[in-house]
């Protein structure tokens, strides 16, 4: 993983994006050249320099090909993703070049330049791809990890594990004699009697140690064999540090406040959120603009079907823990909570009318939100405010989850484009930690990733209830 502005990017993933964009640059510029090209003569790509209109176009196919989730690793879990979601980005990312290409003059390269463009970049994409595949398969590659201790701080990094395709956890050594396990007992590795970790390191080939031993005291973390590993270029994690890289969370139960206090992150700087506002108030005015005749169809089919009001608004807990009002268009039926005890959403909830079932799909219920946006109470990112019936609820039960609180709630957040939607205590804690690893590591840069992940789930429609 690399750190982009505080937040971690697999070394894959910007290899794909910097390849990629070699090849859409590269296809740009040579539909621009067959296109200038005189009949009959050689087509000659000249200069050095990339040209305007092949960084404009490969910008914009680029978000428009994160945007349909071609840059997610759990896209390719569904196989009927593989087939429509580039078909989907080929299209999209042909309707942008066309509106850039009426918009700027400039740009217009003529059917023929777009055919050779499209040609070449579908070609080179797809072999960039496969052969990252292929090379991503090569087990010689990927950082062998040694895991100190096999205790309830390991199990879950032994269940994400599985999933992880980015290295190999090779075993887990308890360094005092236990008959407790929490771990798969075949990946737990004996240390025969004398062997010492530098030893076991080198048997082997360990490239990173990952430290989960909760109990330190008496002798319990062996700081000097750890630092001779450290001094042969080992690498050394504390679990939380090692969690927070490699799944973009703060794991709860890793978690310990000194790790936080003395640690990295949590800014909160002056020129960070004048920015990020003067961010929220342009684009939340644009928006409205454009969503409006949207938020006019969906309010009069909702007073069609159920009538009024066409609004619900629910009190939220926003930064600093005050409450405030938020806006959504109503899509549950009148009194869905007149037993008088507030309630999660579930898969298809009885309580949601057939109006309300496309606009939660949609996303379009949430658009009233860009109100609470210009009136400074949400950002645009940030954790999903919650209601103070489950946040006294969650406050007592979960540990840290008031640190949600120390930033603006989003309309779109880290969690929500990482997660499922949320309707348990188990979620509530799943989502936490995505949230805290915004907390602790928010920037613009990690807001535009936000952002434009959002419009990949609202386009597959994850996570929508």
């Amino acid at each position: 993983m690399v750190r982009v502005f505080n937040h971690y990017v697999s070394e894959k993933l910007v290899l794909l994006v910097v390849l990629e964009a070699l090849v859409l640059i590269f296809a740009v510029h040579l539909g621009l050249a067959f296109h200038l090209a005189e009949p009959g003569a050689p087509i000659v790509i000249s200069g050095t320099a990339v040209p305007p209109p092949a960084a404009a176009y490969s910008l914009g196919i680029l978000i428009v090909m994160n945007s349909m989730g071609l840059y997610q690793a759990d896209a390719w879990k569904d196989p009927q993703s593989i087939l429509v979601r580039p078909v989907a980005a080929l299209l999209a990312g042909l309707g942008l070049i066309f509106l850039m290409m009426y918009l700027v003059p400039s740009l217009y390269m003529g059917p023929d330049g777009l055919a050779i463009m499209v040609i070449v970049a579908v070609t080179g994409s797809g072999l960039v791809r496969f052969g990252l595949s292929k090379w991503d398969n090569l087990v010689a590659f990927k950082p062998r990890v040694l895991v100190l201790g096999t205790g309830s701080r390991a199990v879950q990094l032994a269940e994400l594990a599985e999933g992880n395709h980015n290295h190999v956890i090779v075993g887990y050594v308890t360094l005092q004699p236990s008959a407790n396990h929490y771990v798969p007992l075949p990946r737990v590795l004996s240390m025969a009697p004398g062997e010492s970790l530098p030893s076991v390191v080198e048997k082997y080939g360990i490239d990173q140690i990952v430290v989960a031993v909760r109990d330190r005291r008496g002798g319990g973390l062996p700081v000097q064999e750890l630092l001779e590993c450290r001094s042969k270029g080992v690498k050394v994690a504390e679990l939380s540090t090692y969690f927070e890289r490699e799944y973009q969370q703060v794991s709860l139960e890793s978690l310990n406040a000194s790790w936080m206090v003395l640690g990295e992150g949590f800014g909160q700087g002056l020129f960070r959120s004048a920015v990020k506002r003067l961010f929220d108030c342009a684009a939340s005015t644009a928006l409205l603009l454009l969503t409006l005749p949207v938020m006019l169809l969906a309010a009069i089919c909702i007073y069609l079907e159920s009538g009024l009001p066409v609004l619900y608004r629910q009190e939220r807990v926003g930064q600093g823990g005050r409450v405030f009002t938020m806006h959504k268009l109503r899509s549950m039926k009148n009194g869905a909570e007149s037993h008088g005890t507030p309630r999660w959403a579930g898969v298809d909830d009885a309580r949601a009318t057939r109006v309300g079932r496309i606009i939660r799909k949609l996303r379009i219920d949430e658009l009233p939100q860009l109100v609470n946006v210009l009136k400074g109470e949400m950002s645009f990112v940030g954790p999903r405010p919650e209601r103070p019936f489950f946040v006294d609820k969650l406050v007592k039960q979960i540990p840290y989850y008031s640190l949600r609180h120390s930033v603006m709630p989003g309309i779109t957040g880290w969690a929500q484009v990482r997660y499922r939607y949320g309707a348990s205590l188990d979620d509530a804690v799943e989502k936490l930690q995505y949230d805290l690893y915004y907390v602790k590591n928010h920037s613009l840069f990690l807001d535009l990733v936000i952002l434009i992940s959002t419009v990949e789930v609202v386009l597959w429609n994850r996570g929508a209830r």
